[in-house]
């Protein structure tokens, strides 16, 4: 293929990529399914615009999968690894291995051979790490008990890819497909088994020396030069030295990276390097998916749909089962195991990897590889089906039952404050109070929080405070104040909602996450609202202030002038928040405003400089300073 046509299948590839993406994830399908039917559709299944030059591309997208696995190695902290032993090794342990164990007998069953069998269930035994994360993440569960167990599986099976890539050459019983030029000369060429996993051995304690007391010499030495393009290089010159060795001895590139990642871990540049990795890997890894789409071969679903679907079914309802099986054993609640199950029943990008790696190997014949890999990209397509039926119709009849299980609490006491979450915010409140001799009726629909709580002395009262009958029993018809500390925006809403309609005579004082989060509850008509990290984020910044040298009352005043623009500003906002032009236009104003303001009253403040009443520190200092005993003039 010449340089034109090249650039012209860069084009190609970059602009469905560009397309696809943002609509797929704007539908909730997610970034790399974005680009699997990115390059279905320019593939030969659709448009056909995808040529032979796709192949070249796929060379250059596949070293996206060796900086993922070296950004993943860069993120196994030892203590991270260290806190989550049990879920790692027990939970995603004995996920891979029942797994395996159930796809390598099926297959021993239809007639495979040992080795073909166990590269199978080895593959298919992986879940997907960005669609799963993603979609937790998106809807807020990572960290629930699902979103953390299902972590704690991702990253058992990530770091699973590394030996099971170099058990690959062991595995192989079809004739290898290298390519001459970069299979000739390597030092595994033509050598028996026993011999590559000696080198594979001896290459795994290269990289690990090398990595401890050579690379990271190698990047202090960079850091002192103050040019963040050299780090840049340096970092990429990391990985495709790596690349490079690794390819020399025959093995898998994505394996001495991992490895380097692993090793750098813990050092003072895990930070910069992987921010300066990310936008190479983001971009090259998000073409080799786009590739893959590009191969699918979909005359195979044509031809046998009956068959590919079946295996579809039979496969994620395996996974899914083992998963539900694994939770229970892990005493997992019955929504969050059905979550959990729900979540990781498909198989992952890495099979994809495995499964380039497994022909090219000798591990897979081709014809096998191009029914699994049309099986892996259609149970990812179905991931985010499955959790929307799962969050529509499993999870509602799964709350009930909880409800069911555990009756809502008779509230006893009337106090003048109810505070419907206790939580870390909720909670706060409620001692604050507490100390200052005011009384609150706490409610909370956390049972197990409830029951935690009261094992420290709280008087909380468990069930749904959006409920009519539960506010009307908690004296909501006499109390004064109602602190709204639900977490979830939409339950609290829900409660103003409720509150607003029955008990008019409540004041209602409402926590708020972020700025969305307060315009709504600005539009439902509340006065009293508090953005979570407002006051701390001031906090800060009073102490930033006065360690700077400013005056401490220079500082409160400061702080106390922002919040009062801030919140003025918020309602202008609120009014233009759906036109984002003009959105951006009110904030600037307010922000040059704000800041023309803040230099008017340091101004105006300068003839308070003397006055040390509530400065102890600066008075103490000015007394040192002019002698013993000597007022600060």
């Amino acid at each position: 293929m010449n340089q034109q046509q090249f650039f012209i299948q860069a084009v190609i590839y970059l602009a469905a990529a560009v397309i696809c993406v943002p609509l797929a994830k704007k539908v909730g399908l997610g970034s790399v399914l974005g680009y699997l039917l990115a390059g279905v559709i320019i593939g030969p299944a659709v448009l056909g615009i995808a040529g032979h030059g796709g192949e070249d591309l796929m060379h250059y997208a596949e070293f996206g999968v060796v900086m993922m696995l070296f950004v993943i190695g860069l993120e196994l902290e030892p203590a991270l690894l260290w806190r989550l032993r049990v879920a790692i090794l027990g939970l995603g342990g004995l996920q891979m291995v029942i797994t395996t164990a159930l796809i390598m007998t099926a297959c021993i069953f239809f007639g495979f051979s040992l080795k073909t069998s166990l590269a199978i269930g080895l593959i298919l035994s992986l879940s997907s790490t960005a669609i799963v994360l993603q979609s937790f993440t998106e809807k807020g569960l990572m960290k629930a008990e699902a979103g953390q167990s299902a972590f704690s599986v991702l990253l058992f099976q990530d770091i699973a890819v590394i030996p099971i890539l170099a058990i690959f050459p062991l595995l192989a019983v079809f004739p290898i497909v290298a390519d001459p030029e970069t299979h000739s000369g390597t030092l595994t060429a033509d050598q028996p088994g026993w011999v590559q996993a000696l080198i594979v051995l001896a290459s795994v304690v290269a990289i690990i020396i090398g990595g401890r007391y050579i690379v990271r010499y190698f990047f202090r030495l960079l850091a002192k030069t103050g040019q963040r393009e050299i780090f840049t290089a340096g970092a990429l010159l990391l990985v495709v030295a790596v690349t490079v060795l690794m390819m020399k001895v025959g093995l898998s590139p994505a394996l001495g990276t991992f490895l380097a990642g692993v090793v750098l871990a813990d050092s003072e540049y895990r930070h910069e390097l992987e921010s300066d990795i990310e936008p190479f890997k983001g971009l090259l890894l998000g073409l080799f998916f786009v590739a893959v789409g590009v191969s699918i071969d979909f005359t195979i679903v044509q031809q046998t749909p009956l068959l590919i679907f079946s295996l579809v079914g039979t496969l994620m309802l395996l996974k899914g089962g083992v998963l539900f099986l694994l939770g229970k054993i892990f005493r997992l609640k019955h929504d969050q195991n059905l979550l959990f199950a729900f979540g990781l029943s498909q198989v992952g990008e890495f099979a994809f990897v495995l499964l380039s790696s497994s022909v090219k190997g000798g591990v897979l014949p081709k014809g096998e590889v191009d029914i699994i890999t049309v099986v892996v990209a259609i149970s990812m397509v179905f991931t985010p089906i499955l959790l929307l039926i799962n969050e529509k119709f499993f999870q509602p009849a799964t709350g009930t039952r909880q409800a069911a299980d555990k009756v809502m609490d008779t509230v006893d006491e009337r106090n003048p404050v109810i505070i419907a979450g206790f939580g870390r915010f909720g909670n706060i409140v409620g001692r604050f109070l507490k100390a200052n001799g005011v009384d609150s009726t706490v409610l909370e629909i956390d049972s197990d929080r409830v029951d935690l709580l009261r094992r420290f002395g709280y008087k909380v009262y468990y069930g749904d405070a959006t409920r009519y009958d539960l506010l009307h029993s908690a004296g909501a018809a006499d109390a004064r104040l109602l602190i709204v500390a639900i977490g979830d925006p939409e339950k609290a809403l829900e409660l103003v909602d409720t509150a607003k309609k029955h008990f008019p005579n409540l004041r209602l004082l409402v926590r708020a996450y972020d700025r969305p989060d307060t315009f709504k509850f600005m539009d439902a008509g509340m006065l009293h609202i508090y953005r979570e990290t407002i006051d701390t984020s001031l906090r800060m910044g009073i102490d930033a202030l006065q360690l700077l040298g400013r005056r401490k009352y220079q500082a409160h005043r400061a702080a106390r002038l922002f919040l009062r623009h801030d919140e003025k500003a918020l309602k202008q906002l609120s009014a233009v928040r759906d036109d984002s032009k003009a959105y951006i236009t009110t904030a600037r104003e307010f922000i040059d405003e704000l800041e023309q303001m803040i230099k008017s009253d340091i101004n105006e403040g300068k003839k308070f400089q003397n006055d040390f009443g509530w400065d102890e520190a600066s008075m103490i200092k000015e007394v040192n300073e002019n002698g013993h005993g000597k007022q600060p003039s």
